[in-house]
Formats: structure tokens, sequence, C-alpha cells
């Protein structure tokens, strides 16, 4: 991608990201739960409840630690922490530990457990073993991640409406990544029923307000409804509908879209969403940028402020818990975007 002065992602740096999803997955407490209780025998702790994702913090970011994981093991297999990454793998992605996960969505009080959000990481990690030549961990993990595309698969028919926020209830950012895996697994059923939905719900947008950042988003509502049609629309489908939805791109408006988002506290885990903004408008705009025409002007536009973005991002992808055990995830994504699957 031209006319950026992002960092390369390599050994060195793909390394420190491993080490740091090393030292959360796995890692106990604190721990905040997704979890409705039936009874008191239902006051288990959450090691007992998800035999797989019970670190980071939370399911989902423990699920999408592992993605990181096992992305950086297969890009780069030489890198230090490759072998512990798949001691790691060996030891959980087991189809008795997987069993134990699907035992926990299979309660009748589980049926909105991780929605959106979490069946969309649950479907990264899905596509992400799909391309690794060892079968053991992608074929442990298939049944959990086809359990979620067909609840992907009944709830989409009956979501009326969108969800633009800017955090884990955005619909957008959930279709772009499942859309990842429908492709992945050759999911042709999925993959129709989330481009139907997407181009029902955003295709008529335009001249977006771009009313954010709010005071805990980590996702831009304005930039994943536009990388999501960004990977379901053709390039003449999505460039003119992209003209129109954010018509003075080129001016750097509407401003706060383009201005890297302010962190006044980064012990406090709402707040430090705001770090994980900046990272995933950074990887935003450089998937953009890559779709527009050379000579588009917004183009060198979108270039300079997902720079500035990833640099306001990585400076703070590790020093307290409450961004650590994320973070780095989002600097992924923004440092591959554009890159092959």
């Amino acid at each position: 991608m031209s006319s950026s002065s992002a960092p390369e992602l390599g050994p060195e740096l793909a390394a420190k990201f491993a080490r740091l999803a090393l030292g959360h997955v796995e890692r106990p407490y604190p721990y905040k739960l997704d979890h409705v209780m039936a009874g008191d025998e239902d006051v288990l702790p959450p090691r007992v409840l998800h035999p797989i994702f019970h670190g980071s913090f939370d399911w989902h970011s423990c699920v999408h630690g592992y993605w990181l994981l096992a992305r950086l093991a297969r890009r780069f297999p030489d890198m230090a922490p490759a072998a512990e990454i798949r001691a790691l793998f060996d030891r959980m992605m087991t189809p008795e530990k997987v069993a134990g996960e699907l035992a926990y969505l299979a309660r009748p009080q589980s049926s909105g457990f991780e929605r959106p959000y979490g069946w969309a990481w649950m479907l990264m990690l899905g596509a992400e073993l799909e391309r690794h030549e060892g079968a053991s961990h992608r074929n442990a993990l298939r049944p959990l991640a086809s359990a979620f595309a067909e609840r992907f698969k009944a709830f989409l028919p009956k979501a009326t409406y969108p969800i633009r926020v800017g955090t884990h209830f955005n619909t957008a950012f959930a279709l772009g990544l499942a859309s990842e895996y429908a492709e992945a697994v050759n999911d042709h059923d999925l993959g129709r029923l989330i481009e139907s939905t997407a181009r029902g719900w955003y295709l008529a947008d335009a001249d977006a307000p771009a009313w954010e950042p709010s005071g805990d988003d980590f996702l831009s509502p304005t930039l994943v409804e536009a990388e999501c049609l960004r990977r379901l629309l053709p390039a003449d489908e999505f460039r003119p509908w992209f003209a129109r939805f954010l018509p003075r791109a080129a001016d750097r408006m509407p401003a706060s879209l383009f201005t890297p988002a302010i962190v006044s506290d980064r012990s406090d885990g709402k707040i430090a969403h705001l770090d994980g903004l900046n990272l995933s408008r950074a990887w935003c705009f450089r998937s953009i940028a890559g779709s527009l025409a050379a000579d588009d002007p917004v183009r060198a536009v979108v270039l300079s402020a997902a720079d500035e973005h990833l640099a306001a991002g990585l400076a703070h992808v590790a020093g307290d818990y409450m961004g650590e055990h994320w973070l780095a995830t989002f600097a992924l994504l923004a440092l591959e975007a554009g890159a092959a699957p």
C-alpha cells in the first residue's frame, strides 16, 4: 500500500503481540462473565463454564486472543513464541474442551450469548484455523464455529434493524468478520445472507454525520459500516457508494472522524476502549484505501489518517491490563489491512 509510513509487521513485532496474548489467554482473573443464571447450580467459575475461553478478562477477548496467536503462528512459524503457541493449541483445542464450550452454548439461557461480537470472532478463529496445514485444531473447533454460523443464519432474517453503536453490539463489524468465515469454508448460504442483510441495512446510507467518538467506543460506527460493504460489494459498486457515504472525505470531514481519540485514563476499561477506536479506525482506513482508485484524492487522505490513528494506538497496546488483554488484536488488524488472508 503506497504513501503510508506505518510500521511493517515482521517477526519481532509479531513476537511482541504473541507474548502479550500468551500472557492473558489463560489468565483466570479478573474475568467478566456474560452469564445468565437459572439457579444456584449455575454459580460456577469461568474455567468450568468455559473450558477453553476462560482467560483474557472476557470470553470474546479470549477468542480473538487465540485468533491472534493462530494467525501469527501461521504467518511467522519461526518466531520465538511459535512453539509455545503450538503447545497451547495442542493443550486447549481438543474435542473434549470444545464439547464443554458447546454444552454452555446449548443452555436455554445462552441463546443471546455474545451476540454478535463474540459470534463473529469465533468465526474468524474458525476461518484462520481452516488455513492451517495441521488438521487436529481445525477439526476440533469446527463444531463450535459451525454452531455460531447457524446462530447467524437463525438471527439475521429476524434482525429488522442494524445496530450502529461503537461497541460490541455493532452489526456491520460482525457481518464483515463473519463474511470471511463464509468464504473460507464455502458456506454460500451464510455468505448470501450476510450480503443481502448488509445491502438492506446500509446501501441507502449517505452523507454520514459521523457523530463519534462516544465515550467508550472501540469501533467507528461510520468506518466499520464502510469496511463491511467494502468486503461485500464489487469495487465498481463500493466506490460510488463510499463517495456518497462520506462526500467530504477529501477535506477530512467530518473532522471528528479523522482526528484520533483522546484517552484520559487507561486504567478505566471503558475509556481505554478509545485506544481500540484509534486502531480500528486505522484498520478501516487502510482497508478502504486499498479499494479506492489510485487517482482518487480521498485515497491519500485516508492513508494519512490511518497513519495518525495507528501511531496513536500502537503506543498503548501494552501497559495496563484493561487494554493489554485485547488491543494487540486490533493492532494486528490494522497492520495487516490490505494483505492476503
